[in-house]
């Protein structure tokens, strides 16, 4: 095998993990830094788990993520099919290869009988269930009479007892298990179908799969994957297992504890670019302290030699983090498309404030850049442009009541007027025209600059923070900022 291949070989059983994520990307990232290939194999042999739609989900994330394959479903290169539910001939082709040559047998025993079996060993406090070769001892006339009969079977691998299997790992070295240890596991099911072990080692096989990266729970899988090369008589791949994505209690990451699909973090408006960069520090590092990265400086920093073989935590907090550094980084065209996208597929009714059905025609683009640029530094993701300053998309209606009870007075709606009418008098006024303006109306009423500018930051925000003052009156323009001027010291008590 001259040329890297890796694969990502998800089953579509509803969305895609960020676990799985990480797996597909760390399978990219070594495809593209070694010019190799990148494979999408969709393995649905397990049809009770199988759910409508998983496919174009899988298909759909891994490409808003920028995770393009080289050969996949919808991109056939000369591997296909690439559903294994496409290619059951060749499992059984294999699979009675391995019953001549006496690697695997036909197993017929009930699924009462295995639970006896089960419960037996349970009794007697046996370290791991294991199948008892029964039907090992068939001879080929009761076989064949069974076969002919239509009684109903599976095909189990024949694993030796008392033997070594031993293979390498990138990540973790050595490995080294008894194969009596071992089941003998099945490798045709009832209805036909493959199970993972079978079709996985098969599929790896023919598609001239290099490097096997995928998560550490496939881990004591993998003597089963060697016996199976060895008994065919193949080349293996080189292993490297990922290890496991942890809550920050240690515990496996799991939905019982928060989101978990990359759908979710997708419709909770992270950026494709920040989730992938978090999710490439799960367990990688360069051997430095960075962690703000771009697709093409992880492609050309990634190793697996980096990869650690502890368990990785998931920091929500980091992923926010990262995930405004992103966005900051972006210049002001890139966010003015993904704010207009955000307008168009906005709820009518944002987490601080109703401010109604947005259209975007309403806005103009240059009108947006300044609020981009005024919120730029304030703001963790798109959807809290108008989430934490929906003032710039409607007047408010409602008044924080903090800021009304400590700085609105009863004098308050007279010193505004007042200041009101300096403003009216502004032609086109520029930040700094509102500035002296303000200092002005202060002078003339001989007060402080306190009693007048938070009163007004709440009167045309209906918030007590938010951009420079002289910013926002210039982003919502006169006319605008004498309405709400008005429409407080008519409302505010």
């Amino acid at each position: 095998m001259n040329e890297v291949r890796v694969r990502f070989a998800p089953s579509p059983t509803g969305y895609l993990h960020v676990g799985g994520l990480r797996t597909a990307l760390y399978n990219f990232l070594f495809a593209r830094k070694n010019n190799g290939k990148f494979i999408l194999r969709i393995e649905d042999t397990d049809r009770n788990r199988y759910v409508e739609g998983a496919v174009e989900n899988l298909i759909a994330s891994l490409k808003w993520c920028g995770l393009e394959y080289d050969e996949g479903p919808d991109k056939e290169g000369g591997f296909g099919p690439y559903m294994q539910s496409q290619r059951l001939d060749l499992y059984k082709k294999y699979a009675d290869e391995l019953i001549k040559k006496g690697h695997a047998y036909y197993c017929f025993c009930t699924p009462e009988r295995l639970q006896v079996l089960k419960e037996e060993q349970a009794a007697q406090k046996l370290h791991q269930a294991k199948y008892d070769k029964h039907c090992l001892s068939l001879s080929k006339a009761e076989i064949d009479e069974k076969l002919a009969g239509g009684t109903a079977h599976v095909v189990r691998l024949n694993v030796i007892p008392n033997q070594k299997i031993v293979f390498n790992d990138i990540i973790r070295n050595r490995v080294e298990f008894d194969s009596s240890n071992v089941d003998d596991q099945v490798l045709i099911k009832g209805d036909g179908y493959p199970t993972y072990h079978m079709a996985n080692v098969v599929d790896d096989h023919l598609m001239q799969i290099s490097h096997v990266i995928r998560g550490e729970e496939w881990l004591s899988s993998t003597p089963k994957h060697v016996l199976l090369y060895d008994f065919f008589g193949w080349e293996k791949p080189i292993f490297a297992h990922l290890p496991l994505l942890l809550n920050p209690d240690r515990s496996k990451l799991s939905k019982r504890q928060g989101d978990v699909a990359v759908e979710d973090y997708r419709a909770k408006g992270f950026l494709k670019e920040a989730l992938v960069n978090f999710v490439a520090l799960l367990g990688w590092n360069a051997g430095d302290d960075k962690e703000f990265y771009y697709m093409n400086e992880l492609i050309e920093s990634f190793s697996l030699e980096r990869v650690n073989n502890s368990g990785a935590v998931f920091d929500l907090e980091k992923l926010n983090w990262i995930n405004a550094e992103h966005l900051r980084k972006k210049s002001n065209e890139e966010l003015l498309t993904l704010l207009k996208f955000e307008i168009e597929n906005s709820s009518p009714h944002l987490a601080q404030g109703e401010v109604g059905e947005l259209r975007i025609e309403n806005y103009s683009d240059s009108y947006l850049l300044q609020v981009i640029e005024a919120m730029k530094e304030r703001v963790s993701f798109v959807k809290e442009y108008l989430t934490k300053s929906p003032y710039f998309f409607t007047a408010p209606t409602e008044y924080e009541e903090a800021s009304r009870l400590k700085n609105w007075k009863p004098e308050t709606p007279e010193q505004l007027k007042a200041l009101r009418n300096k403003f009216s008098e502004l032609n086109n006024p520029s930040k700094e025209d509102y500035e002296v303006a303000l200092k002005q109306t202060v002078a003339d009423l001989n007060i402080g600059v306190g009693k007048i500018i938070h009163p007004l930051r709440l009167a045309v925000s209906g918030q007590s923070t938010g951009p420079g003052m002289y910013d926002l009156l210039f982003i919502l323009g006169k006319e605008e900022v004498i309405k709400r001027i008005d429409r407080a010291t008519e409302t505010i008590k």
